[in-house]
C-alpha cells in the first residue's frame, strides 16, 4: 500500500490533491507547529490582475498558552490553531472567488457547494481544512483514504515506514523538489492575459475544468 504524508491545507493546490488521488492512503499532519505563509491557511487563485493569495487569519496562541518570562509564546500545534474572525475575511474571500471565477465555465455549477465554507464559522483550522478536503474530493469524484496523524511524524520515521513525505515539498515558498508532479496546462480564464499559472488552488481547477478535474489529476 502506497502512503503519503501531507501538511493540512486550505483549498490546497493541485499538487496536494494529486497526492490524494495517487496514493492508497494519505496522512495529514496534525501535530506539526503552525507555520505562517504556507498552504495551511492560504490558497492562491488567478484573478484579472494576476495571482492573489487568500489567507485565513488565525489566533496567535492556542487555549491556555501565554508568553513565558522571556516573552516567548510556545509553538502552537496545527490541530490547536483557532480561526480568527478578524477582518471579515469570509466575505472578502468569497467576493474574491466570485470576481475571479464568476465567468469560469463551472463556477455557477459548484457555487452552492463552496459558499457554505464562507458562511459557517469553524473553530479550529485543522477541522475546517478537513471539511474542505472532504467536500472537494466529493466534487472532484475521488475517494481517498485520508486520516490525521496520531502524533508528530519525523521524516526518518516516515521513510522507515515507506511513507512519502511531502510536507516540505508542497508549500508556496522554499518548496522541496517533487519528481512526481509536473504541472500540465488546462484552461484558465485569464490565460491569454497572464499566461498559464501552474499549481493554483484546487478551486481554480474545479471552476475551470469541472467534471474533467479528476482526469487532470
Amino acid at each position: 500500500m502506497s502512503e503519503a504524508l501531507l501538511s493540512s491545507a486550505y483549498f490546497g493546490p493541485v499538487q496536494w490533491y494529486q497526492k490524494l488521488n495517487r496514493y492508497d492512503k494519505v496522512r495529514v499532519e496534525a501535530y506539526d507547529s503552525f507555520i505562517k505563509q504556507t498552504y495551511r491557511n492560504r490558497c492562491v487563485i488567478a484573478t484579472a490582475n494576476g495571482l492573489q493569495a487568500l489567507t485565513v487569519p488565525v489566533e496567535r496562541t492556542a487555549d491556555g498558552q501565554r508568553p513565558d518570562e522571556q516573552g516567548q509564546v510556545p509553538k502552537c500545534l496545527m490541530k490547536d490553531v483557532r480561526i480568527s474572525n478578524h477582518g471579515n475575511w469570509r466575505h472578502i474571500h468569497w467576493n474574491a472567488l466570485m470576481s475571479a471565477y464568476g465567468e469560469s465555465p463551472f463556477f455557477e455549477y459548484y457555487a452552492d457547494d463552496i459558499r457554505p465554507f464562507f458562511e459557517k464559522e469553524w473553530t479550529f483550522l485543522y477541522d475546517f481544512n478537513a471539511e474542505i478536503c472532504a467536500k472537494m474530493c466529493e466534487l472532484i469524484d475521488i475517494e481517498p483514504h485520508v486520516e490525521p496523524t496520531a502524533g508528530y511524524m519525523f521524516s526518518d520515521e516516515a521513510e522507515g515506514m515507506g511513507i512519502d513525505d511531502y510536507r516540505d515539498a508542497i508549500r508556496p515558498k522554499h518548496s522541496m523538489p517533487d519528481p512526481m508532479f509536473a504541472p500540465r496546462r488546462y484552461y484558465q480564464v485569464y490565460e491569454q492575459r497572464h499566461g498559464f499559472q501552474p499549481n493554483l488552488s484546487i478551486l481554480d481547477l474545479l471552476f475551470n475544468m469541472g467534471t474533467e478535474s479528476v482526469l487532470y489529476l
